[in-house]
């Protein structure tokens, strides 16, 4: 039996570190892709592993003090009361560490605030709750939303692997470039965390905050709003996919692309089926955070659209909320959200979803004539 032990003990032992590596990486730092993110996990582990030699020196001095020098082996308490030497080493000791410390992370501080001549500049805007990312240098714009269904997050369907980490639209890079992003916010605080590229920067209405990357490798990286924004803080997550050149050039071509073709829809005349099938996507997507889906609203917090007299009412007045918002609440501005044809049909399903039943067809026409006055 001995034998035994003496075997298959150590085995196990040795074992538990490589069964629960991956378990226990996901506790630490992550190094990230970037060589911030690097310059930040070294210094994580440095400060940890201090740390650790301080805890283990302390606490073996302390418990071998304990077992040796007890007083049932006779011992007598050593007279070295205000000892200039004892004094000086445990006052240079800490202090040459400190020192240390300060110096490592001092020097990754002013790396992560340096500002080198960027490559390409990415404005993004927190809103409650999605992300607007803007393309100085290329003319892109577009909205980020929670990917994740909604049947999902009231547990009436499964989970799917990235839950509450998903987009419909990623924000997309380019691999070895100088990456600059500016963050600001157009209702609330919110805050830009994006772990594996050692970020995070609040966004904060009426001002510019600043951060730039240099990504190492393609990939999808995921982080989320950091920043206790709303109701629905737990649901504006961020997805940056990192691309190389030709592939990120291309990704920018059907961009382009895309936006020309929801551009041409603003000339199309829907049926009212089809304002419909779209309205409800657009809704769910855009609105039902705040509305509900069933359109009965949050007593007390967000109106309810079923019934109300905006959406049963005159259709200008409606028009103008959804393109204006209302200055003072959570109601955004949606002109810059949503394409013509988008609003067109988010309109029209409002107007006769939940037995509102008014009939009324909104047209993109009719969209695009309301912006240009």
């Amino acid at each position: 039996m001995k034998t035994i032990k003496r075997l298959v003990l150590p085995t196990l032992l040795m074992s538990v570190p490589a069964l629960h590596a991956e378990e226990l990486s996901k506790l630490n730092l992550r190094p990230g892709v970037t060589e911030i993110s690097h310059d930040v996990y070294d210094l994580h582990m440095m400060v940890l592993w201090i740390c650790v030699a301080i805890g283990l020196v302390v606490f073996g001095a302390m418990f071998y003090s304990i077992l040796k020098h007890r007083k049932s082996k006779g011992h007598e308490a050593a007279q070295f009361h205000e000892s200039t030497r004892v004094e000086i080493i445990w006052t240079v000791i800490p202090f040459l560490i400190i020192v240390v410390m300060a110096f490592t992370a001092t020097r990754t501080l002013v790396a992560m605030e340096s500002r080198p001549d960027p490559d390409m500049t990415i404005k993004v805007t927190g809103y409650q709750w999605k992300w607007e990312y803007e393309y100085l240098d290329e003319g892109l714009h577009f909205f980020s939303n929670l990917a994740t269904p909604r049947a999902a997050i009231e547990n009436q369907a499964k989970k799917g692997e990235h839950y509450l980490l998903e987009v419909d639209k990623p924000v997309v890079v380019p691999v070895g470039k100088k990456i600059r992003f500016l963050f600001t916010a157009n209702d609330v605080i919110h805050a830009w965390w994006m772990p594996d590229l050692a970020i995070k920067k609040d966004a904060i209405p009426g001002f510019i905050n600043e951060a730039w990357t240099v990504i190492d490798k393609p990939g999808t990286y995921r982080g989320q709003c950091a920043e206790l924004c709303g109701k629905d803080h737990g649901f504006m997550p961020i997805v940056l996919i990192a691309k190389n050149e030709a592939d990120y050039r291309q990704w920018v071509q059907e961009q382009k692309a895309s936006d020309a073709a929801r551009a041409g829809l603003s000339a199309r005349t829907f049926e009212m089926a089809e304002l419909m099938q779209m309205g409800k996507g657009v809704y769910e997507k855009n609105c039902a955070a705040c509305h509900q889906m069933n359109g009965e609203g949050v007593p007390g917090m967000f109106p309810s659209i079923k019934g109300s007299p905006v959406a049963t009412g005159p259709l200008e007045e409606h028009i103008k909320v959804v393109l204006n918002g209302r200055p003072g609440t959570a109601m955004q501005s949606f002109a810059r959200q949503l394409s013509d044809a988008e609003i067109a049909a988010v309109i029209t399903y409002q107007r006769n979803a939940w037995g509102n039943d008014t009939g009324d067809a909104v047209q993109p026409a009719m969209i695009a004539a309301r912006k240009a006055q």
